[in-house]
């Protein structure tokens, strides 16, 4: 009785086919992964104006409200100028929402938050 010979193909299939699944598992893991783990979703931690005059653009809180030094006149929402609110109200405005203003949470960062607040607050009446 003659001895049968390995198969080459089965023997790679052996070792290929783990090394597959691992792959696969390792490119869903590094699709849902990635963004975080290279900080594609961390925001900038400094609020400056600048910022905040585009986060105010780039939000459509120009659509609603008044504001002199973004060159806005919406009149759905509050007159920012004749309102004049600090940072701190205006934060939690756009954190929470108020009467027909939708919330921002979720939607902004923190910073962006806190930098359309700083903005608002400094701009506001001048």
């Amino acid at each position: 009785m003659a001895s049968r010979r390995p198969d080459p193909l089965r023997r790679a299939d052996r070792v290929l086919a783990p090394l597959t699944w691992l792959a696969a598992a390792l490119t869903a893991a590094l699709l849902f992964l990635g963004p975080e783990l290279i900080g594609a979703k961390k925001a900038d931690a400094t609020a400056t104006a600048s910022t905040g005059e585009a986060v105010f653009a780039g939000a459509g809180c120009a659509g609603c409200h008044t504001l002199q030094a973004a060159g806005s006149s919406g009149a759905s929402g509050p007159n920012l100028d004749g309102l004049r609110p600090d940072a701190a109200r205006v934060e939690a405005a756009v954190r929470s929402g108020r009467g027909a203003m939708p919330s921002f949470e979720g939607r902004l960062y923190d910073s962006e938050i806190e930098a359309v607040a700083a903005y608002v607050a400094e701009n506001a009446g001048r």
